[in-house]
């Protein structure tokens, strides 16, 4: 008899635990997850106006009764600039809602009005706050060209001759960042290349190499690029550009024993795109096709003393068309315009 209570005493307890494990999950709860959404502090930020330059940011809050998916959109009133945050929890803070004066569409922000717009999934509920940024975020990087003074004498370019070629400097409302960028524009029958410049480390100082780190993982390369909303001349421009190291030092980029490594940009999307990429997945080609580097076969961004941008497009394929702005280095990480 006793033995038979005993018994039923553990059953007893183990459905009482059995209830308790039941009784105790992760997540929200049912009731929590089909109730009303519901803001539990209102949408704000720590601060209305914002110096960029100077690297401050500006910290968004809220906080709502259950889990949700919402976006953060801002928007400047002159430029048109966005701004897009996203993340499904159950509060905004600094963690997840800071914005430091970056860009998501271009043209990227200037001194001008905001309007920060709260905005939920499969819910109508909005929230906006008013926002003044003084200044524009800094660029972290050492700028290679962003054209604002035009072309500068220390490089070299060449243009074809041709149908319709623009390689000019312009200054219009499709700038992506400052108020200049380069058009790069044309047809040649007879050959790939539109035109190309040189762009010479000597023309950034007395150093016949750029201020590169060692290490080709740290150092990104990164430049905006155009793709007219005209699809058919996108896909016939090709951005080429070559890096070229003094392997000797001796101020002199040699074919024939120095490494060439390139990166080929076929533009076939609208709008400006960031493009960043790490020197050492830079390659070796020759005529487009893989090839064994002419040095000593090692990525050396610390050697790099030249980097050459060609603009080509097919010549059966008539005219074509692309922009380009913000040529670029950057550590550790892609810029962030």
């Amino acid at each position: 008899m006793k033995t038979k209570i005993s018994l039923l005493f553990i059953i007893f307890l183990c459905f009482i635990s059995c209830r308790e494990d039941a009784d105790t999950f992760d997540g929200p709860s049912i009731i929590e997850i089909a109730g009303d959404f519901k803001f539990l502090s209102d949408f704000s930020a720590n601060k209305t106006t914002v110096d960029f330059a100077n690297g401050e940011t500006v910290d968004f809050s809220a906080q709502f009764n259950k889990p949700i998916s919402w976006t953060l959109t801002i928007v400047g009133e002159t430029t048109k600039a966005t701004k897009i945050i996203t993340g499904s929890s159950k509060s905004i803070s600094a963690s997840n809602g800071r914005w430091n004066g970056s860009t998501t569409n271009f043209p990227t922000f200037s001194a001008e009005n905001c309007t920060a717009t709260l905005t939920f999934k499969d819910l109508a509920d909005t929230a906006r706050i008013s926002l003044k940024t003084l200044s524009p975020k800094k660029i972290d990087a050492f700028i290679i060209a962003d054209f604002e003074a035009g072309l500068n004498s220390k490089w070299t370019t060449f243009v074809q001759s041709g149908t319709q070629i623009d390689f000019k400097v312009k200054t219009d409302n499709l700038a992506p960042e400052g108020k200049k960028y380069l058009n790069m524009a044309g047809a040649v029958n007879f050959d790939f290349l539109i035109g190309l410049i040189d762009f010479p480390a000597k023309a950034y100082g007395t150093a016949v190499t750029f201020p590169l780190a060692v290490n080709p993982e740290s150092v990104y390369f990164n430049c905006l690029i155009y793709g007219v909303p005209d699809s058919t001349a996108a896909n016939r421009s090709i951005v080429l550009f070559q890096f070229k190291e003094d392997e000797n030092g001796n101020g002199v980029f040699n074919g024939v024993n120095e490494d060439l490594y390139a990166y080929e940009i076929r533009v076939d999307w609208e709008g400006w795109r960031l493009i960043s990429v790490k020197y050492s997945d830079l390659t070796s080609l020759e005529n487009g096709q893989p090839a064994t580097p002419k040095g000593n076969g090692l990525r050396n961004p610390d050697k790099l003393g030249l980097i050459s941008m060609l603009y080509l497009a097919d010549p059966n394929n008539g005219f074509a068309s692309t922009k380009i702005d913000l040529l670029s280095f950057s550590s550790n990480k892609p810029i962030e315009p």
